[in-house]
Parts: structure tokens; C-alpha cells; sequence
């Protein structure tokens, strides 16, 4: 029989922890470090509830990722009696249930104590946990779960690859954590484990940060897609092996817990998911607790969509609801699901196997190699990161161009998302840009379908990824400061706009609209073909390119589109000569797709095998003599 340590009672010290404590333990006094070597202390005469996102053991996918059939809980303590119970929940729980037949009273100890406690999980539990009640002050300075299954641990090699470009605060954080935390911590992972930083913006001090594992690559700036790919080749040309690279964003927070559970998993792992990629969640910058996306997937009609609803992990339903999940059979049975790269571990050999990513530079390039390979996903309570949350960081550069683009390509090369109609997300986007006067991102649409059909050559080219997507930015909407913009309102007339009256109720609103109103606006695009108006008055919207307030638009000359996260926004003119001009544009774009889609389809089908290979991309990441 085989033991494994498998997750660590996860307690930060930080202003995380101190916001969202619930993710960590529910306690009905506040529980803290003491700072110095004894370690996190519970005070007398309160209930601690560690069935928590970082803290109750994920027994369901445990036994369906592996062989475990047994598990077991240690706790290092000192200072007051206690009383435990372990804690279980199935799907339908909305609270811990309690263990009556697990309860001990634990006597109290000057010394630090470790004691371990069989955990019961015979009626398949998707959690479990523990409470304790304390008597006085309790001590814990540590605390693990472990799992037994009668087979070897696999040898396991990882590499963890992020890519930054002058994200330095983010990145030289996230190399300290796992220098302590990982590589100096004494789990099994310190030996077996390496960073490598692709440096895009060859702005990191490499003496002052190479070293105890951590490696510094100078790069040319090649986006997110050739850095993890330079990533992938130094994994698979390592002087030692590496059997799996895990990817992750520059601009993320991370809990080293995350990478020493991915590690474990792996060792762990039985032979059906032996081959998976594991899934690490994005929960939001913003609001802690919240989870946007967990594994995702390419709807029908053309978009990313997350597999799961937003959830909020302190919701101890939520809790439960994350991993009893599972993916419907229409998303899973397209094979349209991937897992972004973020927080993602990769079998060397389904890279070996797939080939490498396409020379993007970023956007859709975790999607196109996840359903090229089309492997079974792992997801778990406790794996993932931080990130800004997607409406947040909206950029019309990179939904407009990028997506619109690269997507095309995906579609073309290799067969990515079949089930996926990019050609209606296209339409939808250039007729949803004009409905709003968007004029500047309509014709970012064009240029991204036009440069597609420039065919592989092009797009593939050394530099043009960097050069095109740099283009994108400078021809975007252009957004100003509010002050700004609302000095152009006043100069455009509009001197009742006032950046004071302005509130996210008036941004986010619309207006109802009569079945006879709709009609009229489908018809006419807001006043803009057949039958064209000049509008008359303003309106206020989201500047993000997917929300349609049809109601609060219809009928207004001037559109004053605001990002209130970041405290910028833009005016807009109706202009029914430019709607014309931008419309005939995209007509004749249609024509020649469409006398010339068979020939784009097959000179970028001949493509795949050259612009997923090592050696056309060593060439265009320069790394030839």
C-alpha cells in the first residue's frame, strides 16, 4: 500500500486571507498567526469549520482522478483540549454534515502534538472535512490529508513556463513564493520541480533573480502564444526530463498550495486520466471568493464560454456544486473544450503528439491546442489563481482583431471547434459595432477578416503577429480620461453630460423597446441604411464590445461610451456615411471569402504541419544559429 501527503490545511497570512477567510476556515472567532514559530492560533471557546475551498479534501475526484481508497487527515497541535469531527457533504448539501461516529476529545498539550484520524468516505462523499471546538487557546502549526491506493507513485518532472511582458511586480511576487514555498518547502515536489520565466519584455534582472530553480529567458516580444511555446521547447529539449509543463499567466496571484497538490495529482494520477491536463480555476483580483471559469469551451455560435456558472467558493453550496460538476454531453461530445493558460498542466507527450500551438500572439491559442488535443480535464477545489476579471480588461484590440482572426485560423488549420459558426459571430460583431457607432472597432473586424484571408503565409511570418496586433491598438476606438471626454460632449453640444451624474445604474440601463421599435431597428441598424435619420440626443452605454442597450441607443445621434473600472470612455457621432462605407467594405469581404474559401481552407490545412513544428518555430522565435 501506498501512502502520498496530498494537500496541506492551507492558513495564509495575507490580505486575502483576512478578507476571504472563509476560503481557508470558517471560524466563529477570528483565528490568526502568532508570527512567530507557534503557529496559527484558535482561540478557546470557538467552532472552526475547515470544509472550505483550501481546506476539505475533494474525495470524489480524488477516487475518479486515482486509486485511492483510503484517506486520512494529521494535525500538528498544541496548547488547549479540543473536540474533532469529520465533515462530509454529497451533492445536495448546503452545509457540513458531521460525522457523529468520528468524534474525539482531544486532551489538551504543552508540547506540539501530531495525531492522525482516519476519514470515512464509503458513501462516496464529493467533499470532506473537519471541526474542531476549542477549550482555550489551540496551537496548529500544521496540517495535511494524505491518500492510500495499492500502486507506485508515478515519476513526475514538471516545469512550470510563465510568459511576462514588464509585469514585473506580479512576476518577481510569484518567483519569491515559489522559491520559499515550493523549491526551499520540504515537500517531494522541491526536488522535482523548475521555473522558467520567458522574459518578452527583457526587462527582469536575471542575477538578481535566476537561481534555486528558476531559470530567465530574454525573448523577443512574442506574445503569450510564443512564450509559452518557447516554454514548451525548452521542456522538451531539457538536458533532464520533464514529463509535464505547467503554464501559467504573468499577471496572476498564486497559492504555491495550487502547484504542490498539481504535482501530487500527477503522481497520483490512475491510467484513465494519465494523459489529462489539469485544470487550475480563475477566481477574480477583484472579489476573491468569486470563480469565473473553470475549463471552458466554444458555443455554437462562435464565443469562449466557462463550462460552469460564476460561483462564489465561501457558499459552501457553491463549494460542493464546483465539484460534483459535470461538463453535459453536448459540450463534452463536440470536443469544443479547453482549458486556458492561466493555470494549465500538459503532458510532455501531448505535445510531442499534438505538435505546438499556432504562431499567434495572444488569444485563442489555449483554445485551438486544448481542443486540438482533446484530452480528459482535471479540475479540483483548491487548484487555480487570481486574475483581473474579463470585463475588466476589455480590449477591442484583442476581441475584435485577435479573436476574430485567429479563430478563422484556428478553424481552417486544424479543425478547431467544428461545431463553432465564427462566420456568424463575425456578422453579429460588425452589425452590433455599427448598431452602436463603433465604427473605428467595426473596421478592426475587417482588418482581422481581410488579414485572414491573406492566407498562412502571412500571419506565420516572422514579426507580423507582434507588427498586426500593435496595428490593432493604434486603429481602436481611441478612450480618454472622463474629464476628457466629458469636454468633448460640452463641445459637441452636449452640456448636460456630467461626469458627477454619472453612476453604473445609468451606464448599465437600457430602455424597453415595442415589437414595432424592434423591427425598425433591425431593419434599419439604428437608423442607418434604408430608412436614415441624423438621431437626435445622447445615451450613455458600457464601452464593452458585448453589451446592446438596443433601447437606451435607438434613435440617439451621439453614443458616450464609458469603462468606468477604468475611468475612461469615448464619445461616439452617428455618421450613416461611414456605416455605408465600413457595410460595402464588408459585402465585398463576404464575396471574396466565399469565391475563395476553398483555396484559404486548403493552403492553411498544408499549413498545420509546418507552423506546429520545432523547427519553424525556433525559426521564428530566433532561436537558430
Amino acid at each position: 500500500m501506498t501512502t502520498l501527503k496530498f494537500a496541506n490545511i492551507l492558513l495564509e497570512n495575507n490580505a486575502r486571507s483576512a478578507e476571504y477567510p472563509a476560503l481557508y476556515c470558517r471560524g466563529s472567532k477570528p483565528w490568526h498567526n502568532d508570527g512567530v514559530d507557534e503557529g496559527w492560533v484558535f482561540p478557546g471557546g470557538g467552532i472552526y469549520d475547515f470544509t472550505t475551498y483550501f481546506s476539505a479534501l475533494s474525495v470524489e475526484k480524488l477516487k475518479r482522478y486515482t486509486s485511492a481508497t483510503g484517506f486520512s487527515l494529521t494535525l500538528e497541535t498544541k496548547g488547549a483540549s479540543f473536540s474533532y469531527i469529520q465533515t462530509t457533504a454529497d451533492v445536495f448539501s448546503s452545509s457540513p454534515r458531521e460525522v457523529q461516529e468520528t468524534s474525539a476529545e482531544i486532551p489538551e498539550s504543552s508540547e506540539w502534538t501530531v495525531r492522525s484520524f482516519d476519514l470515512l468516505a464509503e458513501e462516496n462523499p464529493i467533499l470532506v472535512g473537519f471541526k474542531i471546538v476549542t477549550s482555550g487557546d489551540l496551537y496548529i502549526r500544521s496540517g495535511s490529508y494524505s491518500i492510500e491506493f495499492d500502486h507506485e507513485l508515478r515519476d513526475v518532472e514538471l516545469m512550470l513556463s510563465t510568459t511576462t511582458f514588464k509585469k514585473e511586480d506580479y512576476i518577481k511576487a510569484n518567483i519569491a513564493k515559489i522559491k520559499d514555498e515550493v523549491l526551499g518547502s520540504s515537500e517531494d515536489i522541491a526536488s522535482h520541480f523548475r521555473m522558467f520565466v520567458v522574459d518578452n519584455g527583457r526587462t527582469l534582472d536575471e542575477s538578481a533573480l535566476e537561481g534555486e530553480g528558476v531559470s530567465i529567458c530574454p525573448n523577443d516580444n512574442v506574445g503569450g502564444a510564443g512564450g509559452f511555446t518557447r516554454g514548451m521547447i525548452e521542456a522538451l529539449e531539457a538536458s533532464s526530463p520533464v514529463t509535464h509543463i505547467l503554464l501559467m499567466d504573468d499577471d496572476v496571484s498564486i497559492s504555491p498550495e495550487s502547484i504542490i497538490r498539481t504535482y501530487n495529482l500527477l503522481r497520483a494520477v490512475n491510467d484513465d486520466y494519465s494523459n489529462a491536463f489539469i485544470s487550475g480555476a480563475m477566481l477574480s483580483h477583484e472579489t476573491a471568493d468569486e470563480q469565473w471559469e473553470d475549463t471552458g469551451y466554444m458555443t455554437a455560435e462562435g464565443t469562449f464560454s466557462p463550462a460552469k456558472p460564476p460561483l462564489r467558493l465561501t457558499k459552501f453550496e457553491d463549494l460542493v456544486y464546483n465539484d460534483a460538476y459535470r461538463v453535459p454531453g453536448p459540450i463534452k461530445n463536440l470536443h469544443q473544450r479547453y482549458a486556458a493558460w492561466w493555470y494549465c498542466a500538459i503532458p510532455l507527450g501531448a505535445i510531442r503528439g499534438n505538435g505546438l500551438p499556432l504562431p499567434y500572439f495572444v488569444r485563442c491559442d489555449d483554445a485551438e491546442f486544448g481542443v486540438r488535443c482533446s484530452p480528459e480535464f482535471m479540475t479540483m477545489n483548491g487548484i487555480g489563481i487570481w486574475h483581473d476579471s474579463f470585463h475588466y480588461r476589455y480590449n477591442a484590440a484583442v476581441e475584435r482583431y485577435q479573436t476574430t482572426r485567429n479563430t478563422m485560423i484556428a478553424q481552417f488549420t486544424t479543425g478547431f471547434s467544428p461545431n463553432s459558426d465564427f462566420m456568424h459571430e463575425l456578422n453579429r460583431n460588425m452589425y452590433l459595432e455599427l448598431k452602436k457607432f463603433g465604427y473605428d472597432n467595426a473596421e478592426l473586424l475587417l482588418n482581422a477578416f481581410e488579414d485572414f484571408m491573406r492566407g498562412p503565409e502571412f500571419y506565420s511570418a516572422p514579426g507580423v503577429a507582434e507588427k498586426t496586433f500593435m496595428e490593432a491598438n493604434r486603429n481602436k476606438e481611441k478612450l480618454y480620461p472622463l474629464s476628457e471626454v466629458e469636454k468633448q460632449a460640452h463641445e459637441l453640444g452636449l452640456v448636460d453630460f456630467k461626469v458627477v451624474e454619472l453612476s453604473r445604474q445609468l451606464i448599465d440601463g437600457d430602455r424597453p423597446r415595442a415589437m414595432a421599435q424592434r423591427f425598425n431597428d433591425y431593419l434599419t441598424n439604428n437608423g442607418q441604411r434604408f430608412f436614415v435619420t441624423q438621431g437626435n440626443g445622447y445615451a450613455v452605454i458600457p464601452n464593452v464590445g458585448w453589451a446592446y442597450p438596443a433601447g437606451a441607443i435607438r434613435g440617439k445621434k451621439y453614443l458616450i461610451v464609458i469603462d468606468w473600472y477604468n475611468r475612461v470612455g469615448a464619445v461616439r457621432v452617428k455618421d450613416p456615411v461611414r456605416y455605408k462605407s465600413i457595410e460595402k467594405r464588408y459585402k465585398a469581404d463576404l464575396r471574396r471569402f466565399k469565391a475563395n474559401k476553398k483555396q484559404l481552407h486548403e493552403a492553411y490545412a498544408a499549413s498545420r504541419e509546418k507552423v506546429t513544428s520545432v523547427a519553424f518555430w525556433k525559426n521564428y522565435l530566433g532561436m537558430t544559429d
